[in-house]
């Protein structure tokens, strides 16, 4: 997942973020590159969204489909290998149950269809209590800093390095925030000079361009 996150696609430079809509997102010290990733047109790939996609994303490429999961924030846990028999969620109010409504597939073009409904009924809230909490010291790529709320905020971390003297670590994040709209590798607003790093020793909370977080709000995939 590691790698897979380090290689991701970017836009070339200078090239700004744009909302589902196809409007430019301002690009007021807030993000260093655009990763090369389709978002769809709805309203839906914000925050936590981008963080469950390039999970699912990489376990899918991986044909670990049995490892695709997300709960709602109902709790309705969502299993994509349900879904590739062609079962389909209900939502009745705050009732949700699978039906049989599709022949059996695994396309991408299906494979998105259920991350549609993972965006449209889970988000932060959900997602953190999906996620276990990891000491700021351990940090590896693939680990999110999250807040669940209504709004909540997640962000991801996509690179991490090493000093080799000093064995200071810093590392990189990426988000995707309100309204829907691609992923953005983050700027540093605490120390330019950095940009786009910031560095594991950070006092009190961890600022960045949208959101603060603090040291405890990082959490891992299970």
């Amino acid at each position: 997942f590691a790698q897979y996150l380090r290689d991701l696609p970017l836009k070339k430079a200078g090239a700004e973020v744009k909302y589902y809509s196809g409007i430019v997102k301002p690009n007021t010290d807030i993000y260093e590159a655009v990763i090369d990733l389709p978002t769809g047109k709805k309203d839906l790939h914000q925050c936590a969204d981008a963080v469950m996609r390039l999970r699912a994303e990489y376990l899918w490429k991986q044909k670990k489909y049995d490892e695709i999961h997300f709960n709602f924030t109902n709790g309705f846990r969502v299993d994509y290998s349900e879904w590739m028999k062609g079962k389909r969620i209900a939502v009745n109010g705050n009732k949700t149950n699978w039906k049989n409504s599709k022949s059996p597939s695994n396309t991408y073009k299906d494979f998105w269809k259920y991350m549609e409904q993972i965006f449209m009924y889970a988000g932060t809230h959900s997602l953190s209590k999906e996620l276990k909490s990891v000491p700021l010291e351990d940090m590896q790529i693939g680990d999110v800093f999250i807040q669940g709320g209504f709004p909540g905020h997640a962000i991801l971390v996509v690179d991490m390095a090493i000093h080799p003297e000093t064995k200071e670590k810093i590392f990189m994040l990426a988000q995707s925030y309100m309204p829907a709209q691609e992923m953005q590798v983050l700027k540093n607003p605490s120390n330019k000079n950095m940009n786009p790093w910031y560095s594991l020793n950070f006092d009190g909370q961890l600022n960045t361009p949208e959101w603060d977080f603090n040291k405890t709000d990082l959490k891992r995939f299970k």
